[in-house]
């Protein structure tokens, strides 16, 4: 289990005590990865204390808030068994529904998800995850791209294919992407939080989108293309159109209001397509400066075998 935490350290340790009975009944072995990722509240002194008093529990603590996906490649690269399982630390993922994700583990297939049976966002954020599953489609698949969720069980071996990554811009889903494309969902129940409030606002979602976008797609180059193709069609035909009016009527086209309008819309047209290539090389920028995603403050771990 690899479990990102920030803002939880009143939710941990009830999370913690409900995932111990199923782990006994599921594997013969089993360890939790607690990340905490720069919690400004007490999650730190939370984690380390579970680690400290509970066999199979680890906790780790980063130097700076990096963001979830960062912690979670951090605990993922630690894994010390043949499957990993990621969850939030918040208990809207029920513990109990875990065998039904192993279960699904099958022999031809790499990665499972699990989806809730009702999306529990609310209008904007729901806009952000659409955006973030479209991008994950064309890696994915529209079908499996749609069911992504924090709750997922896969094969440790697939961190094989990311073992080098170390880009700044981190998206699991991705980067899972990189090792297979075996995906499959299972329908569970998602609980109502009771502990907190979400550390994920409509901006950050947003940014996360954007960021993979730019960090792992083409398509905001390829929407650049057709920006281009389209005003240059559009561009031909105001000229027909000029040519037309000058053959036939011997008068050109009305001057100030029509050319503004004509400037308008090419020179937007520009900076859009200049900001897009911008965001692709600040990524290529900071890919090539070698920043980690992440930085390790402290880790204790359990004295139980690996």
């Amino acid at each position: 289990m690899v479990i990102p935490c920030y803002r939880s350290e009143r939710s941990v340790g009830p999370l913690v005590e409900r995932l111990r009975p199923v782990l006994d009944a599921s594997a013969p072995a089993w360890e939790i990865i607690l990340v905490d990722d720069a919690s400004p509240d007490g999650t730190g002194k939370a984690i380390t204390a579970l680690a400290g008093s509970q066999p199979g529990v680890r906790a780790i603590s980063l130097m700076r808030n990096y963001g979830q996906h960062a912690a979670l490649l951090c605990g993922i690269r630690v894994a010390r068994y043949d499957v990993i399982v990621t969850t939030d630390d918040d208990l809207q993922h029920p513990p109990e529904e875990l065998p039904r994700l192993l279960a699904a583990l099958s022999d031809d297939v790499d990665v499972v998800y699990g989806a809730p049976a009702r999306e529990p966002h609310g209008f904007l954020r729901g806009i952000a995850s659409r955006i973030t599953k479209r991008v994950l489609a064309g890696s994915m698949g529209a079908a499996n791209a749609a069911k992504v969720s924090a709750w997922r069980v896969f094969r440790t071996n697939l961190r094989e294919a990311f073992e080098t990554f170390r880009g700044s811009f981190v998206s699991i889903d991705v980067l899972l992407t990189w090792g297979t494309s075996r995906f499959t969902h299972v329908t569970v129940r998602h609980d109502e939080r009771t502990i907190g409030t979400s550390n994920y606002t409509f901006r950050k979602l947003l940014t996360h989108a954007i960021n993979m976008m730019t960090g792992f797609s083409t398509i905001p180059l390829q929407l650049a293309s057709l920006i281009g193709f389209v005003l240059t069609g559009f561009g031909l035909a105001v000229m027909a159109f000029v040519l037309v009016r000058y053959a036939v009527d011997g008068d050109s086209a009305p001057g100030f209001p029509f050319l503004a309008c004509i400037v308008s819309i090419f020179s937007g047209a520009q900076l859009l397509c200049l900001g897009i290539i911008g965001e692709y090389l600040g990524r290529a920028h900071f890919r090539l400066l070698g920043r980690p995603p992440y930085v390790v403050r402290s880790s204790s771990t359990d004295q139980g075998p690996p």
